[in-house]
């Protein structure tokens, strides 16, 4: 587990000019305005974390020309970036504030955790598979992303002892939801989700009460499955 402190620092390092820098941010207004805000995304905190996180350095260098272009991308180990207009969907539909403490399951490359952080979030993010796990520390360490937890392992139990959490978003789909997760959400707090197999539906859970746990379907998807422990519980 690795926790990250310090201010954002967005540079590309040596070698990177002005030109260059000018270039991926016009890339991210126009992935912005064109792919999120077009479609319906309104949040000013979500648009605005959207335009100032380099989503180009959480690609591999292969694809990073695709960065900012309308689909998912791979990142190794099976995995993929989530298309950016679901990023900024599923963040908004978090309903999360400055200072709200949230938990992902499914790191991948960082991207959403580093998003959340942007939005001033306190964010604890768990990946079950090492080599991304790693890659995604390091990445968040050298960027200078601040308030970013993240533990390598299996994302079924959560993290009971950071909970309870103001919003969960889970970037993997189980074909059912989690019990411990739902446990971990705060009264009044939103968890976003894809569920199912090779059918999915996004949802919105939202803890009304102890017990209490009404959802909605928002669209179709199609995400990675989860795995681990959810494969094995009836």
């Amino acid at each position: 587990m690795l926790a990250l402190a310090g201010g954002w620092s967005w540079g590309c390092g040596g070698g990177k000019t002005t030109d260059q820098e000018a270039r991926w941010a016009a890339l991210r207004d126009e992935m912005v305005a064109t792919q999120i805000a077009a479609r319906g995304v309104r949040d000013a905190n979500v648009l605005a974390a959207l335009r100032s996180v380099p989503r180009h350095l959480f690609v591999p260098a292969d694809v990073r020309a695709e960065a900012y272009a309308d689909h998912p991308l791979p990142i190794g180990e099976g995995q993929t970036i989530s298309q950016p207009y679901i990023v900024g969907l599923m963040t908004e539909l978090l309903e999360v504030k400055p200072g709200d403490r949230v938990l992902e399951i499914g790191t991948g490359s960082g991207y959403q955790a580093a998003v959340l952080a942007a939005m001033g979030c306190n964010v604890y993010t768990i990946e079950i598979r090492v080599p991304l796990a790693r890659e995604a520390e390091q990445r968040l360490a050298s960027l200078g992303v601040k308030n970013v937890h993240v533990r390598t392992g299996d994302g079924y139990a959560g993290w009971p002892e950071a909970a309870p959490f103001a919003g969960i978003i889970v970037t993997a789909a189980p074909e059912r939801i989690p019990q411990p997760l739902l446990d971990q959400l705060k009264i009044g707090g939103h968890m976003v989700i894809p569920v199912g197999a090779f059918y999915q539906q996004l949802k919105v859970i939202t803890r009304t009460g102890t017990a209490d746990f009404p959802e909605r379907d928002v669209i179709p998807v199609r995400f990675v499955p989860m795995t681990g422990e959810v494969e094995r519980r009836p």
